[in-house]
């Protein structure tokens, strides 16, 4: 792991991004992340990157350095999705703007780092009309910082990257001044709906995707927790199988988990009325449910856009899950990770709410890699297998509201006193500080 190239992951989430670039052959040695509830299902996944469950703003370059425990070592990559949302009056630079502050913190941690290259993703709007001015401010600033840039951003869609779901998202490629800039990613599959006028292979379609996995309908133990073993899976599709990681070539570069693929997991059920799910079973696929407004997922395409909702401090609105093509009810959040590439092994929070939320705003994996493909081969490294096979975190990271997170991770509530936790049973205020105080334990 020590010759691996290193890459720092700011705005992490659950960790779409560093996953694509673990699977590329980096090592993520550091994810900035403030929400708790993430930050604790990174290390889980993640059980060698250092976590920094804070503000961007609160940071250094020599915080992250020490917490990464990478003193003297190059950082071969900055990556991550700094939310870009406000514009100044005419004649001030929007960049400046104070709403645009983590923009502007992830430039200001580029350099602290002295990082040879950088990946910035955002929204696809991000290239559309006044936008466009933050993004010339942006290049600008990188510039002066001495890095070259990719000057024309590329939009990225991933079904053009063997994700089974249509999904846009703004790729911003530097490096610093003498090294090579790399090039985008070329797509690799097409829309099946493309088919016809494209000679690459269409992109895995929902029932690539999902067919194989049991129905969560089918196990009443899913009604209070999020997993269940099972032999019940099906045949697998090549992509399935992959995710599944059946195959060879599956892991990537990244390092394989010890994990058993006889657990499904990420499956917590839904309870819907009879009414709604006669409505559902009425929906023609690709077609929008008139009631409720969820697609219905079309089994020979691919999923539209999956979105992630608010968090606790905006509402705690939950932005609509498909309607599954099989069965008459909205997918599971495992059926999303399947949609976003995620591989079975990887895990979500045991909540619909938080789960849905991680996979709506994370990077697919597959697009991640091909991005960090073009920047692991543009700095001069050519990946190798791993051979450190590492052991997943402790489940009850996987399980802690906002307030039990906040606690383990020893920072302030992000968010305040509201918090979700839809499908959990409560414990005891003793148990979990018991529980808390035998984690910090045991790291």
């Amino acid at each position: 792991m020590n010759n691996r190239p290193i890459a720092i992951d700011l705005f992490a989430g659950v960790g779409g991004m560093s996953l694509g670039f673990e699977q590329a052959g980096f090592d993520v040695k550091a994810a900035v992340e403030i929400d708790p509830v993430h930050a604790a299902c990174h290390a889980f996944n993640f059980p060698e990157c250092a976590v920094l469950p804070h503000s961007i703003t609160e940071l250094s370059g020599t915080d992250i350095v020490r917490e990464a425990g990478i003193e003297g070592k190059p950082v071969d990559v900055v990556c991550g999705g700094a939310p870009c949302q406000g514009f100044s009056l005419i004649g001030k630079r929007a960049i400046d703007d104070p709403r645009n502050v983590l923009v502007r913190d992830f430039i200001r941690i580029v350099c602290e780092l002295n990082a040879r290259s950088f990946v910035f993703e955002n929204v696809k709007g991000l290239t559309l009309g006044k936008h466009k001015a933050f993004l010339n401010e942006l290049i600008e600033s990188f510039t002066e910082a001495g890095y070259d840039v990719l000057v024309k951003p590329k939009v990225l869609n991933a079904a053009h990257h063997g994700v089974p779901q249509s999904r846009d998202r703004l790729f911003l490629m530097g490096v610093k001044r003498g090294e090579t800039l790399p090039s985008y990613p070329m797509a690799t599959t097409t829309k099946p709906s493309a088919k016809t006028s494209s000679d690459l292979p269409s992109a895995p379609t929902i029932e690539e995707a999902l067919f194989d996995l049991p129905d969560a309908e089918g196990f009443s133990s899913l009604d209070g927790k999020d997993w269940v073993a099972t032999k019940r899976f099906g045949a697998p599709s090549s992509y399935a199988a992959k995710l599944r990681c059946l195959t060879n070539d599956a892991w990537g570069y990244g390092h394989p988990r010890e994990w058993s693929p006889e657990i499904l997991t990420s499956s917590m059920r839904t309870s819907h009325t009879e009414i709604s799910r006669r409505r559902f079973k009425g929906t023609p696929v690709g077609k929008v449910e008139p009631i409720s407004r969820l697609f219905k997922l079309d089994p020979d395409g691919i999923s539209n856009t999956l979105r992630a909702g608010t968090d606790a401090s905006r509402g705690a609105f939950t932005s609509p899950r498909p309607i599954h093509p099989k069965y008459n009810r909205c997918i599971t959040v495992r059926e999303m990770g399947r949609l976003h590439g995620f591989p079975d092994w990887f895990r979500f929070h045991q909540t619909k709410w938080h789960g849905a939320r991680q996979i709506g705003n994370a990077v697919p994996p597959p697009l991640a890699r091909a991005v960090a493909g073009a920047v692991i081969k543009a700095l001069g490294f050519v990946p190798k297998q791993s051979e450190t096979t590492l052991k997943l975190g402790d489940e009850r990271l996987l399980t802690m509201d906002l307030s039990e997170a906040s606690r383990f991770w020893k920072v302030k509530n992000p968010i305040g006193r509201r918090d979700r936790k839809s499908g959990d049973k409560k414990r005891s205020q003793a148990q979990i500080e018991q529980e808390l105080q035998n984690m910090v334990a045991a790291e």
